[in-house]
């Protein structure tokens, strides 16, 4: 008889029933499961059950009866609306859905609630080595326009979905303006837009958040969205302007309104695709607007302002190569569900992304310090725009001859082929030195690399900038660490076998410690520009500096202060939502930060793709030149930014570096330790174990040497780069020893991969 059982429970397991394939995508999507998490989980191939959610294919015994299983729970969890199963009356206007958050895991730490719009609180390389990263033709240009208002409310009308819809069904939660973000944007800062077989185009917000969208040609999304989806974020400061809503295009809906899946190798090169593309054309016709940055992988559709509204869409095409795998790893291959949560993360705890990292954090610094305000009233009771003090203004500033970078205007009177050194150019640079290992060191079994927490941004913390005046050019001044500029002094005699630590001298091994003066790190041989932050720290070391000439700005501030703080605090919440809390003791930080990014990894992209935005928004400052076209002396777009400001990039990365000096010269003083390598914002030292805590001397209390380095999350302390042999670095010494140059083992130390011969650059 139980043979007869179990072959009845057999045939009722065939056909165990299955909601329709959109309520299946639902389920999934709302306790936020990717296709290859319930692959995994039922033993199929990811495209196996994407052709379920579809309808393209039904699930067969034995995965059919699991599959429903698991849609029942999920079903018990999130519900259907009571009229999901009356006839839709009107789809001309978008339906507003909102998946409630999935249950929180069985970790340490629970998943992320995306926070409000306001402020809440890496790889080694210069800043400059990512700024030019972005997209061909980016640039931080934006269609002119006045301060934007909020986007109209959609109008009311029935909210009903057919079972057998193709578009993910509703979830009964409050209405849709209940989860404001923003205040007047009810449905936040942007929408991943996906289309499917049936062309329907499905818009995926933050929180959960399910558009149906309407538009049926790319014009028309224009319309939609600044008419009905209330998209958009509220200013970061009272004098700017609120950010334009963001659409987020899969290949899918690319296709949907008339464009490539993915640009050809000509337009990939070009940036854009052609102007005579038929997309463009019923933009045109639409009377809608392109920034110069044409259609390419980021793009602003706008019309003139009007009446103090500004009218303005921006497109982000991940497809078209828009999201850099440099920082945003694999954002690109992601769903659109759970690319939203990604880059809405972003967009609340940053901005809404309007380019690369390195464009949206040079936006950032304007959009945080705006250059106008609103003046009182006048006679007339009028208000008039003015500049507001403590900004860089609106107007860009030439750089003095000696901060300017090859090709720019100012050196135009310089013989064609004139090098200059650094009595006649500022070098203020990143870190790239390295040193042999002494025997003591050979015998070591360790190399442990510590990596400084967003060593840009808190260099960037409290440094005083010129503002908006230009350059004063002054002979035989008198020194004033206060003053930021430019310096000609010779820091030749600054012995480092000497120096003041703290108000005591100290002798140490100098020969051990790079000079803090040169990117280098070798002694300086006579006169050179200098930062002002520079030239203080020979000050600080106990020696005298008498400038020939100067270059300083005397209308100054801490421009960037805003800035740091914003990004501080979107790097530490979103290090704490993966479980790596500020003020733990040096072991539980180690512990915490083991696999971290494994806990969320979407998470961990937010968390490299802030760091991005740090290390990019002050390499923007001197943009370079691009394209074939450019000839030395000639201008190039970037010089009409008043955010163009090699002298600010200057002063940070001088701070960046002395700050690493100062660290290093400490430890030293206290212990004995000295760097065999520095690159950027990582050390390695040679230590008898593999941990930090076998290089960092910490007391019972969780204290270590004053000034030097810590273990922790926040800006500015250090956590573990990478530990490799001492027999491993001698070997790639080996490998890499040529005309007298010494291997940087700091680019190694991470993984221990050599994959280019070490070049010094």
């Amino acid at each position: 008889m139980s043979e007869l059982f179990d072959a009845v429970d057999a045939l009722v397991a065939s056909r165990s029933p299955l909601p329709s394939p959109a309520e299946r995508r639902r389920l999934r999507q709302a306790h936020a499961l990717t296709l290859d998490e319930v692959a995994a989980a039922l033993q199929v191939r990811r495209a196996t059950v994407g052709a379920w959610e579809s309808g393209r294919t039904e699930p067969r015994p034995p995965e059919r009866e699991a599959y429903a299983r698991l849609l029942e729970q999920l079903a018990t969890l999130y519900p259907a609306p009571e009229d999901a199963g009356a006839e839709q009356e009107d789809t001309a206007v978008p339906r507003t859905f909102t998946a409630p958050a999935p249950p929180a895991p069985a970790t340490a730490t629970p998943p992320p609630t995306p926070p409000v719009s306001q402020p809440t609180a890496s790889a080694s390389g210069a800043p400059d080595a990512v700024a030019g990263a972005g997209t061909a033709g980016e640039s931080a240009s934006a269609p002119p326009a006045a301060v934007g208002a909020p986007a109209a409310a959609p109008r009311p009308r029935a909210e009903r979905e057919s079972h057998t819809s193709r578009r993910p069904g509703a979830v009964k939660t409050a209405p849709a303006n209940a989860h404001a973000p923003g205040g007047g944007y009810a449905h936040g800062p942007l929408l991943v837009l996906d289309a499917d077989a049936g062309r329907q185009v499905t818009g995926y917000g933050i929180g959960g958040l399910v558009l149906d969208v309407p538009a049926k040609s790319l014009p028309a999304l224009v319309e939609w969205t600044l008419t009905e989806a209330q998209l958009g974020a509220e200013r970061l400061h009272g004098s700017g302007r609120d950010a334009d809503p963001l659409l987020v295009l899969t290949a899918a809906a690319c296709e949907r309104y008339g464009l490539p899946a993915a640009l050809s190798h000509e337009e990939r090169l070009a940036g854009r695709l052609p102007e005579g593309h038929k997309v463009i054309k019923q933009l045109q016709r639409a009377e809608w607007k392109l920034t110069r940055r044409g259609l390419g992988p980021w793009a602003r559709i706008y019309r003139p302002a009007q009446g103090g509204r500004r009218r303005c869409v921006q497109l982000c095409i991940p497809s078209w190569r828009a999201l850099d795998a440099r920082a945003w790893g694999h954002a690109a291959q992601l769903e659109p569900a759970e690319l939203a949560r990604l880059l809405g993360t972003y967009a609340q705890r940053v901005m809404t992304p309007v380019g690369s990292t390195a464009v949206t954090g040079l936006q950032l610094m304007t959009a945080l310090n705006p250059p106008t305000r609103a003046s009182e009233p006048d006679a007339d009771g009028r208000r008039h725009s003015e500049h507001r003090p403590g900004s860089l203004g609106t107007e860009p500033v030439d750089p003095a001859p000696c901060e300017a970078p090859e090709g720019h205007p100012v050196l135009a009177g310089l013989p064609r082929f004139h090098v200059r050194g650094p009595g006649e150019r500022l070098f203020e640079e990143a870190y790239d030195w390295a040193r042999d290992l002494t025997d003591t060191e050979c015998m070591k079994r360790y190399l442990v690399g510590l990596d400084v927490n967003l060593a840009f941004g808190a260099a960037a913390n409290g440094a005083v900038v010129g503002l908006a005046a230009p350059p004063v050019h002054v002979t035989r001044p008198v020194f004033d660490a206060a003053l930021p500029g430019s310096w000609l002094v010779d820091l030749s005699h600054v012995d480092l076998n000497r120096v003041k630590v703290g108000k005591q001298w100290r002798d140490l091994d100098g020969d051990l410690l790079p000079s803090p003066f040169t990117p280098s790190g070798r002694r300086p041989e006579g006169p050179a520009w200098y930062a002002t932050p520079t030239v203080a720290y020979a000050v600080e070391l106990g020696y005298d500096v008498v400038p020939s000439e100067a270059w300083v700005r005397r209308e100054s501030g801490r421009f960037l202060d805003g800035w740091y703080k914003r990004l501080r605090d979107a790097y530490v919440t979103t290090m704490k939502d993966l479980g790596v809390a500020e003020k733990l003791s040096p072991h539980r930080f180690l512990q915490a930060m083991d696999g971290y990014k494994s806990r969320d990894p979407e998470l961990g992209i937010v968390v490299d793709a802030v760091k991005m935005t740090v290390k990019g928004g002050i390499g923007k400052l001197q943009e370079k030149a691009r394209g074939g076209g450019w000839k030395p002396g000639q201008p190039w777009p970037a010089l009409a930014r008043p955010t163009w400001r090699p002298d600010i990039r200057a002063t940070v990365i001088s701070r960046a570096r002395i700050n690493m000096h100062r660290k290093m010269l400490n430890l030293a003083a206290a212990t004995g330790q000295y760097p065999v390598a520095v690159l950027s914002d990582c050390a390695v030292y040679a230590a008898d174990g593999p941990s930090p805590l076998d290089v960092l001397p910490y007391n019972g209390d969780g204290k270590t040497v004053p000034g030097s380095f810590r273990l922790g999350v926040s800006p500015g302390m250090v956590k573990h780069e990478g530990t490799q042999s001492v027999l491993w670095g001698a070997d790639v010494l080996e490998q890499l020893a040529g005309d007298g140059h010494v291997a940087n083992l700091a680019r190694y130390i991470k993984t221990g991969e050599v994959t280019a011969k070490d070049n010094g650059e």
